[in-house]
């Protein structure tokens, strides 16, 4: 945790009672988060969601309160990847989870993203509603999010909030729809990425085709209750893993089914990857792409080539200050494609 948790009852001056007030909603939310304040998680993640010109300019002043400038370094907290196709067991493998994080005493926030509704932007399966957690526990936060215009891979709100969740939970799991191409954008979010595999599926060939092979940190093969053909995919696993040059990786054979099987372990490979993980070089570099691909979908490959390129693009951002966040690095690209625009 990053401060000592504000005594119960109490909150940031202009602030109501349901985190938000007058003036400075972001700053107060994000203040919140930096002094361990669970609560404000619900109203952190609708401020996020929100697309108006007025939220959009709180949500920057909500990151700016939890960048590594303000923290005095990186969120403390674990975000975990986890991806894996449909009926894979994901949903059941997080459940488990959460209750063995929750009784190690860890906070827990898991936001699943969802597949979007063309006609409201919102999220359709409720992703939420499948994973098994305590409605009435203050230090578990559950949300499905909308994979909004970026089907199969992450909205700008569910990265923003992962990050700013990790100034005040321990752990943050960011939970994916589907397996394909742009699946790939998780490995741009968190720190340690887990994905999930079932036995006797197949999903290791399509895995390795689509490139997904490639972002693991910790492989996860779930029903092992299943016996045989559960360790036949877990040595299937760990040879398309070796076939591409990866010793690191975890593989890790669970099953979710009371009594649970492998949760201790996959926990202890998810700790000691999150551990050994340069976490303030990939967080940088998450930031930065993150960054670039917020431009990019704003202003297109006409205002890439403004700036002379992706390359050129990637340089600008390398030279600047290293603990700025995603917000404050895209508003760099802007204020170099506005001087371009200005010397034309």
């Amino acid at each position: 945790m990053s401060g000592a948790p504000r005594p119960t009852g109490t909150r940031p001056e202009g602030v109501g009672p349901s985190g938000l007030g007058a003036h400075g909603v972001g700053a107060a939310l994000g203040a919140r988060l930096r002094d361990g304040d669970l609560s404000a998680a619900p109203a952190v993640l609708n401020l996020l969601e929100s697309t108006t010109a007025q939220d959009r300019r709180e949500a920057a002043a909500l990151l700016a309160e939890v960048s590594p400038a303000a923290l005095g370094g990186e969120a403390p907290g674990q975000v975990i990847g986890v991806t894996g196709p449909p009926g894979a067991g994901k949903s059941t493998l997080l459940s488990a989870l959460l209750r063995a994080w929750r009784a190690e005493g860890q906070s827990v926030a898991m936001l699943a993203v969802d597949p979007s509704s063309r006609r409201s932007g919102g999220s359709l399966l409720g992703d939420r509603a499948r994973i098994e957690f305590d409605p009435a526990d203050r230090e578990t936060f559950i949300r499905s999010t909308s994979a909004g215009e970026r089907l199969g891979g992450l909205a700008w709100a569910t990265r923003a909030a992962a990050h700013a969740l990790a100034a005040a939970f321990d752990v943050v799991v960011i939970e994916t729809v589907g397996v394909g191409q742009a699946e790939t954008e998780v490995a741009d979010v968190a720190d340690t990425v887990a994905v999930v595999v079932q036995p006797g599926s197949g999903d290791v060939l399509q895995f390795y085709k689509a490139g997904i092979m490639e972002i693991p940190d910790v492989l996860v093969v779930t029903k092992a209750d299943l016996g045989t053909i559960a360790m036949r995919t877990r040595r299937d696993v760990g040879a398309a893993l070796r076939s591409l040059g990866s010793t690191s990786t975890s593989v890790v054979a669970v099953s979710s089914l009371a009594p649970a099987q492998g949760i201790e372990e996959l926990i202890a490979a998810l700790r000691e990857h999150g551990a050994g993980a340069d976490r303030a070089e990939r967080r940088l570099r998450a930031r930065r792409a993150n960054a670039l691909a917020d431009y990019a979908h704003e202003h297109g490959e006409r205002g890439l080539r403004a700036l002379g390129g992706r390359l050129a693009a990637e340089q600008l951002l390398r030279s600047q200050d290293p603990q700025l966040d995603t917000a404050a690095l895209v508003a760099a690209l802007v204020a170099a494609l506005e001087r371009s625009a200005g010397e034309r």
